[in-house]
């Protein structure tokens, strides 16, 4: 008992000292929206930053130095650090909001939650004036988030040794388009910036305030989904605008590795790709289907193009699961239909493409799915020495085999028995079926669409059911689902 209780201190201890690793990038990033502060002469926010940050990395620095590696990262010690980081960095997160007064703690932590897991669900009141910096720090948060904040870290903390594999891996993240994770970690997040500046300057071209531009690339391409006003991107009312919002959302859905190799010059990769076929087809007859149903119920007028613009932008932003919205809760309930309704449930739970931004169950597990189903019925009806291949491209040739079935159709499960059961927990507190569907499926798959459900009043068990699904989409189950399993299994030992 004396061993293994040494063994649980001593991983313990090298946690710990990834804690500081990534509160010192989180510190440092607390030092950005000061500069906004200055710029718009918010001088009373400074402080609470000022503040934040200090503390974030005298802490972090605690950490990094007075707790040592002690043992190497493996995959399920890695489980446990990425599940924990999330927690930590969003209680650093949500301390501006509270130290400047705008929110009370379970709101900042909600709202820093929503932000680090680019989800884009609020706690701000739509009548509340939030000041730039207070904004710029919100869209930063997703922006940070977007690919993940171990993989910041690695990118820019330059963490070396044998505990990398482990940490990328545990964040979701299986593929790399170089043998060095260093080197892939430094293109992705090249290929991010310069995707993230080229959105700002089309926004200012289409018309939009500089300030305004630089919130909303970050909030698109991090598929996150917070917005400067309750109209969302609608604000504007600007088709050139949300042209260049669809653009960054279908490439911050996109899946980075994909990106690099299209860059390289292979551009036919991208049509060969699984997750780009089922992404069309499905966004495809999404847009017909909801475009005709808005065109038929005259939502947006009698003219078929206004119509299908909504279409076109909603569909597209619930599917890559940014969250940024023309459509609202008088038009999702009325034109929309259940029909409507229903579609974006599912294709917010269907997801973006792995290595994205992007959350829900990814369109690559779909696309295994939906492989393995097809080849099993192909095994059905040849004769039964007859050999099938089942495999599929995703940048490059796989092969399905038991183990990647069981794995994908395990994570499937796991990830409705979880919605199911949040939908079950929201209705005890709201009798909307039809919006909790919609907000849940929404909150899981980091999307942020709402339904206006969920808001600064509403009880404190919503809330929480809401960051726990932020979370858990976030980290892709898995280790929530491991750590938790660990503790009852150790409970029940003791017991």
């Amino acid at each position: 008992m004396a061993f293994i209780k040494r063994k649980y201190l001593i991983d313990l201890e090298t946690i710990l000292h990834y804690f500081g690793e990534v509160g010192i990038f989180i510190g440092i990033s607390l030092f950005i929206p000061i500069i906004v502060a200055l710029i718009y002469g918010e001088e009373a926010y400074i402080t609470p930053f000022l503040y934040v940050g200090i503390f974030s990395i005298v802490l972090s620095l605690i950490l990094k130095f007075g707790f040592k590696k002690r043992n190497k990262m493996s995959i399920k010690l890695s489980m446990f650090f990425v599940m924990f980081i999330w927690l930590y960095i969003s209680f650093l997160g949500a301390l501006p909001y509270v130290l400047s007064g705008e929110l009370t703690f379970v709101n900042a932590f909600f709202e820093a939650m929503s932000g680090f897991t680019t989800t884009g669900f609020t706690m701000f009141s739509p009548t509340q004036m939030i000041p730039h910096c207070i904004n710029f720090w919100r869209g930063f948060t997703q922006w940070i988030g977007g690919l993940g904040i171990v993989f910041m870290v690695l990118s820019i903390m330059q963490i070396v040794g044998n505990d990398v594999k482990p940490l990328y891996n545990a964040e979701g993240r299986d593929e790399r388009i170089f043998p060095s994770i260093k080197h892939t970690t430094k293109s992705m997040l090249l290929i991010y910036t310069g995707i993230t500046v080229v959105g700002i300057i089309l926004f200012i071209i289409a018309g939009m305030p500089v300030f305004d531009s630089i919130f909303y690339s970050f909030s698109a391409i991090s598929t996150g989904g917070f917005a400067l006003s309750s109209s969302s991107i609608y604000q504007y009312n600007s088709f050139l605008i949300e042209l260049v919002a669809i653009v960054l959302m279908i490439l911050g859905g996109t899946n980075f590795n994909l990106h690099y190799v299209v860059l390289k010059g292979k551009w036919r990769e991208y049509f060969k790709d699984i997750e780009t076929k089922i992404f069309l087809v499905v966004s495809v007859v999404s847009i017909l289907v909801i475009g005709l149903l808005l065109t038929y119920h005259n939502v947006y007028g009698s003219n078929i193009f206004h119509n299908f613009r909504f279409a076109l932008f909603q569909v597209i932003s619930a599917i890559t699961t940014t969250g940024l919205q023309t459509s609202f809760a008088p038009e999702l309930h009325g034109g929309y239909t259940n029909l409507g309704v229903f579609i974006l449930v599912i294709i917010m739970i269907i997801g973006a493409g792995t290595g994205s931004t992007g959350g829900g169950i990814k369109l690559e597990r779909v696309g295994i799915m939906y492989h393995s189903i097809q080849n099993h019925i192909k095994s059905l009806l040849e004769p039964s020495n007859a050999v099938v291949v089942n495999k599929y491209h995703h940048i490059k040739d796989y092969r399905i085999d038991d183990k990647m079935m069981k794995y994908t159709l395990t994570f499937i499960s796991l990830y409705l028995i979880i919605y199911i059961i949040s939908v079950l927990i929201v209705l005890l507190y709201c009798n909307d079926l039809s919006g909790v569907l919609f907000e849940i499926a929404s909150a899981m798959g980091n999307v942020g669409l709402g339904d206006g459900l969920v808001g600064p009043t509403s009880p404190l068990v919503v809330k929480l059911v809401y960051t726990f699904d932020f979370w858990a989409g976030r980290l892709e189950i898995w280790p929530v689902v491991i750590v938790f399993y660990n503790i009852a299994r150790k409970l029940h030992k003791t017991i």
